[in-house]
């Protein structure tokens, strides 16, 4: 059963928001995220209710606020690729959908721009396609959103890498790597049309299919083993040859009397663990978090809370019999 709480994003928080607000409890905006202002709102609530006072929003609450059962989240009735694109776009850009399809971030690791809800960038020539495509098929609607910097942005994506990575570069903070407007509206703009939408969608479900082979490389079955397998593909790209060798001899050594799920579980944590620390030592305590937060089913990453089933929709269950 749902509980939307200090961290939760989506529909479901923006009906809370709303009620809430009707109610003159909530002063803040309705963005459909759970922050402080929303568990302040909901604390009166349930001090007027004479209900416990946690901030939560769980079956009681709910029912106190709407006269209803509590629903599963909008997500919980999507397919697996959309859950586990939802979860990782969330992570990369620190919002929820469709928002996360518009994250934008400058050259902080050498990539030039990243863009969209796999953050997709110049660097690694992944965003390029996505960007020529859209362009290609939908250039109207690219041409109403940049105006007269349409050809600018045709030109970079036709010029050579290093022509590209320092037009990147120009239009953002040398130093903080902020991306100057009018140039990040422009791309979020972009990432909210459904059009660039469906170009995304299209592109990760490439990333997906990767997932699930590695899963089966590993012996996972579950949609929460797709899910990480998937964050690892965006994240990290892969697993070498050397890090599934330390994988696999620490599976070796799991009890054999361990039930299926927690099988699943102790071998989704060494993966985790084990991915982490063959990443930048920069970045290796940044992957174990967010790796072990799906191993685990949730966890709190730069000051968000998830929980993967309820917010998400991810489970243990067999992803073949969870669509």
């Amino acid at each position: 059963m749902a509980t939307y709480r200090v961290g939760s994003k989506g529909p479901e928080v923006l009906q809370i928001e709303t009620r809430l607000k009707a109610l003159g409890l909530y002063k803040g905006p309705l963005d459909g995220e759970f922050g402080g202002g929303t568990e302040a709102a909901v604390k009166a609530f349930q001090k007027n209710n004479k209900l416990e006072v946690d901030g939560q929003v769980g079956p009681i609450t709910w029912k106190a606020l709407f006269n209803k059962k509590i629903p599963e989240p909008a997500i919980a009735n999507k397919p697996v690729d959309y859950k586990c694109l939802a979860l990782t776009g969330a992570f990369e850009t620190g919002v929820g959908i469709p928002e996360c399809f518009a994250g934008i971030s400058g050259d902080f690791d050498g990539q030039g721009i990243s863009f969209g809800v796999a953050q997709w960038n110049f660097g690694q020539d992944s965003l390029q396609p996505l960007l020529k495509d859209m362009i290609k098929n939908n250039r109207k609607i690219v041409k109403s959103i940049f105006q007269d910097h349409y050809d600018v942005l045709v030109e970079a994506l036709n010029a050579d890498k290093q022509e590209l990575m320092d037009f990147a570069r120009s239009i953002q903070h040398p130093v903080k790597h902020f991306v100057f407007e009018p140039w990040k509206g422009m791309f979020k703009s972009l990432g909210r049309t459904e059009e660039f939408q469906a170009i995304e969608q299209q592109y990760a479900n490439g990333l997906y299919k990767s997932a699930l082979k590695l899963c089966g490389d590993y012996g996972l079955k579950s949609e929460r083993a797709a899910a990480l397998m998937f964050d690892i593909k965006v994240q990290n790209g892969s697993i070498s040859s050397l890090v599934k060798t330390q994988i696999m001899r620490d599976f070796a050594s799991l009890p054999t009397d361990i039930s299926k799920e927690d099988a699943e579980v102790e071998k989704m944590k060494i993966i985790a663990n084990r991915r982490a620390a063959a990443s930048n030592p920069r970045w290796i305590e940044d992957v174990r978090t967010r790796k072990l937060c799906i191993a685990q089913g949730g966890g709190t990453i730069h000051g968000i809370t998830y929980d993967l089933e309820t917010q998400f929709g991810i489970r243990l269950k067999n992803v073949a019999a969870g669509g």
